[in-house]
């Protein structure tokens, strides 16, 4: 059997560690990642074609693969076409609604006071290549960051001896405005610092393997990035009332996307944790991928628990903070109620993870790690950046005088008081 339903109650300090410490595996790279960047910071495109040479086995002609988009839109099938442009107009309309409105409010003691929101120049979207097919990744890449106003989006994506036409399409779809055939570590560093060919960038985002993260991690302070992504993870809560072929799915699903994937499934019903068991045993062998979901089914960090009660689940799944979470249960709305950290929620059993990962319209560039405890995946608001305006009339700058000044006179900065006294000096003269 490929899983054994464990008691979540018996779960050592051990087990629950690979449940709630999960690793990117980013370190083991680091210092071979940190020579790619420093190279292709100071040689710029001879860096970036001897590493993509070496590592991808591809001499690359032109790095810029604008054209190649658009006319890959041609190349496509019209089923294919269709769906990317489905995808893509369903991401949009989210993303659409996530549109932050600038304001402006008068308050009665003379204080005016607002914020407002613009769109960053210049982001880099990193998009999974070459001759696989990632066409999902280039429109929740680019298409937020289309919405939020961005000027220009730059996109790279690993190379290959033939490009894979539907990843292609997709990014001319969504919307990028340029197109460079790079990956790995030697794409992050070319976008973070610019080279003689690769445009330069504020922020970098999208998913990769973990020399992609491990670069973005370099990087970081240089430029923004997103967030430092790890493999794939889902959660799946489910009651008696759970169908286990169903949650069996969504295990499959998670588990097929890398044999370090973590997937966990949480039910307080011992007759629907044993089924569940079952079920994913049965079916691992139907799926083309099986070496590598039993590889994932098979890590520290993946299994089918059994809790004491409902409320021990939604615990659990609290504490973890997984990047997709998936309730099967009778109740859902009310443990959705009580749980705070998750990248994505799926309810009921007509919502399955994959629905939200190519087309239902939210963005699949989710935390990981327990990323999903401090921050969201990414949004239009991932590409916007905010301003606060403040404007007091003279009675307004009365009403604060004696708050600003003793407060500054506290810390000691006189300038800062006198910067006020001499304000509400002059319009005592007046």
């Amino acid at each position: 059997m490929t899983v054994e339903t464990r008691e979540l109650a018996d779960l050592g300090p051990d087990n629950r560690a690979a449940f709630f410490e999960r690793d990117a595996g980013i370190e083991a790279v680091r210092g071979d990642v940190r020579e790619i960047v420093d190279r292709v910071r100071e040689e710029g495109d001879v860096a970036v074609r001897e590493f993509t040479s070496e590592f991808d086995g591809v001499e690359i002609g032109n790095l810029e693969i604008t054209d190649d988009c658009e006319r890959a839109v041609e190349e496509v099938d019209d089923e294919l076409l269709e769906a990317i442009e489905t995808a893509a107009a369903n991401v949009r309309e989210f993303h659409e609604a996530q549109l932050p409105a600038d304001w402006r409010e008068s308050f009665a003691d003379g204080r005016e006071l607002g914020r407002r929101f613009r769109p960053l120049e210049r982001v880099g979207v990193y998009v999974p290549g070459g001759s696989a097919a990632y066409p999902s990744s280039a429109i929740m890449g680019v298409v937020p960051a289309v919405v939020a106003g961005v000027d220009h989006v730059v996109v790279v994506t690993p190379p290959a001896e033939e490009l894979n036409p539907a990843t292609l399409a997709a990014i001319h779809v969504a919307g990028a405005d340029e197109v460079f055939s790079v990956g790995g570590a030697q794409a992050v560093a070319g976008l973070a610092y610019g080279t003689e060919t690769i445009t330069g960038v504020q922020k970098i985002v999208g998913p990769g393997n973990k020399w992609v993260t491990a670069a973005k991690a370099e990087v970081r302070g240089d430029v923004e990035i997103d967030f430092l992504a790890g493999p794939s993870e889902v959660v799946v809560l489910a009651d008696e009332t759970a169908d286990p072929e169903l949650v069996a799915a969504e295990l499959l699903a998670q588990a097929e996307h890398d044999p370090n994937a973590s997937v966990v499934a949480v039910t307080d019903d011992e007759a629907t944790a044993d089924a569940v068991a079952d079920a994913v045993d049965e079916r691992a062998g139907e799926r083309e991928r099986e070496d590598v979901i039993r590889s994932a089914l098979s890590n520290d960090a993946s299994g089918v628990l059994l809790a004491r009660s409902m409320s021990e689940a939604i615990l659990f799944a609290e504490s973890y903070a997984p990047e997709h979470l998936s309730i099967l249960a009778a109740d859902d709305e009310s443990i959705l109620e009580r749980i705070d950290s998750a990248g994505s929620v799926f309810l009921g059993p007509s919502t399955p993870v994959a629905a939200g990962d190519y087309a239902s319209g939210t963005n699949h560039v989710l935390p990981t790690n327990g990323g999903a405890r401090v921050t969201g995946g990414l949004s239009v608001e991932t590409f916007l950046r905010s301003t606060t305006v403040q404007r007091l009339s003279a009675e307004g700058l009365a009403g604060l005088g004696d708050t600003v000044t003793t407060l500054a006179d506290a810390e000691g900065l006189e300038a800062h008081a006198e910067s006020v006294r001499l304000r509400l000096e002059r319009e005592t003269d007046r």
